[in-house]
């Protein structure tokens, strides 16, 4: 059994669910309009260009979860999935998935969107696990802050490895990974085959330098 590793966003899904969930949050009046999009579409030009403040973008993307209950936030979570996830899974990306599962390899999706967010879509993809953002809960609630390090850039390989700790039989010796964007270099750097998915123009650039394949999905 080989570790099948594969970013999220734009990678298997031909959106940003981060981004999305941000623009169906505006869309139910649960945000202010202006100021939410203004702050929403600068935080994914920062993401793209490979500068993200991390803990910035997750203090503005996490607090509307301290302020709904579970209850309404798993209702607009249920039509945030059928109107805006998916119709932007890829049927190629499900394929892959496939392919992966038919030889027996474990398939873990680690993306730098929160738990909330993504834990419905990896089920949805059928994946055996998640290594995601982790929104800090206290009784029965989300706070609004983060637990533990953050799974973006060289966080996803510090939350890799951390996980593998309970898994002797899998490793990033044979392991694959699949991603589109620049912040995953750190992750593409760790494993057997590095594959550049629909990648940005930087990430291109490095799959050419590194001699990694690159794959479309789209």
């Amino acid at each position: 059994m080989s570790l099948a590793i594969f970013d999220l966003d734009n990678t298997l899904l031909s959106c940003d669910s981060d981004h999305a969930w941000g623009e169906f949050l505006i869309e139910q009046g649960a945000v202010d309009e202006d100021a939410y999009r203004r702050a929403n579409d600068q935080y994914l030009r920062d993401y793209q260009a490979g500068q993200l403040d991390i803990m910035a973008y997750l203090s503005m993307a996490l607090k509307p979860l301290s302020e709904h209950s579970e209850e309404q936030l798993d209702a607009w979570h249920r039509q945030f999935m059928a109107s805006k996830i998916e119709p932007h899974i890829l049927a190629k990306g499900e394929a892959l998935l496939e392919w992966h599962r038919q030889r027996g390899d474990f398939l873990l999706i680690v993306t730098a969107t929160n738990r909330f967010v993504t834990g419905p879509i990896a089920r949805r993809l059928g994946v055996d696990d998640l290594i995601a953002i982790e929104a800090e809960r206290e009784g029965g609630r989300y706070t609004g802050r983060v637990e533990g390090i953050p799974s973006y850039r060289e966080g996803k390989v510090t939350r890799v490895r951390e996980w593998l700790e309970s898994r002797p039989t899998l490793n990033l010796d044979d392991a694959w990974f699949y991603s589109d964007s620049i912040n995953d270099r750190y992750l593409l750097e760790e494993v057997a085959t590095p594959v550049a998915v629909d990648p940005d123009d930087q990430l291109r650039a490095l799959a050419q330098e590194r001699s990694w394949q690159v794959l479309s999905l789209r």
